[in-house]
């Protein structure tokens, strides 16, 4: 078991802090830089996990849904966000949501998104959202977790396990990028950038 956060190995955030509240507000400040033609953007910047755990694993697949209340949820079969146990036993979710994404955020050699501009990770998502909820099922255990804002309004919380793995992202974007319409529908454009990664499209919108 993991005694304590601080002592973890940070490849893609830090462990150790669980809510960057001047980070998520940077983001908020300029939504036009953070999320260039709106929704599409956020879209790609969740699908981006998504690939990077089929590469992982050799391949994988996701569903993308379009909501009927502007919400967009985007789910795949990989082996969940990485969770582990503090030393109180209790489970710890790396902070993908509230954090910087200390491979891509604020570097100007940052990977680049299908729509040509550069990948800053899931803080991008959570802080341009209404609300998020993130559904992380693992082997080891299944919770979910939701955030305004980027910024987490309940616990991490125990549900039942299914017998599956993977994430379910949902995000409301704030009703100025909804207004901008700019998410994709089309499969091929959204893992035009991923060959390990099988995209289909649900939409429910009227």
């Amino acid at each position: 078991m993991d005694r304590s956060t601080a002592s973890w190995r940070n490849t893609t955030h830090d462990w150790a802090r669980s809510v960057d509240a001047d980070h998520l507000a940077a983001i908020r400040r300029d939504q036009g830089l953070f999320a260039p033609g709106g929704v599409r953007h956020l879209l790609l910047e969740v699908l981006a996990y998504a690939a990077d755990e089929a590469q992982c694993t050799g391949g994988g697949r996701c569903t993308v849904t379009l909501h009927a209340d502007g919400s967009v949820s985007v789910a795949d079969d990989g082996r969940g966000t990485d969770t582990r146990l503090d030393d109180r036993g209790r489970p710890v979710k790396k902070p993908v949501m509230a954090t910087k994404d200390l491979r891509f955020f604020d570097h100007p050699d940052a990977q680049t998104l299908p729509d040509g501009h550069p990948r800053r990770g899931m803080s991008v998502v959570a802080a341009l959202s209404e609300w998020l909820v993130h559904t992380n099922r693992r082997a080891g255990g299944a919770w979910v977790q939701r955030y305004e804002h980027g910024v987490p309004t309940t616990d991490l919380t125990p549900i039942a396990a299914d017998g599956t793995t993977g994430t379910t992202v949902r995000f409301r974007p704030t009703e100025t990028l909804r207004a901008l319409r700019g998410a994709p529908t089309g499969p091929a454009l959204l893992a035009a950038a991923w060959t390990y990664l099988s995209v289909e499209v649900d939409d429910l919108r009227a």
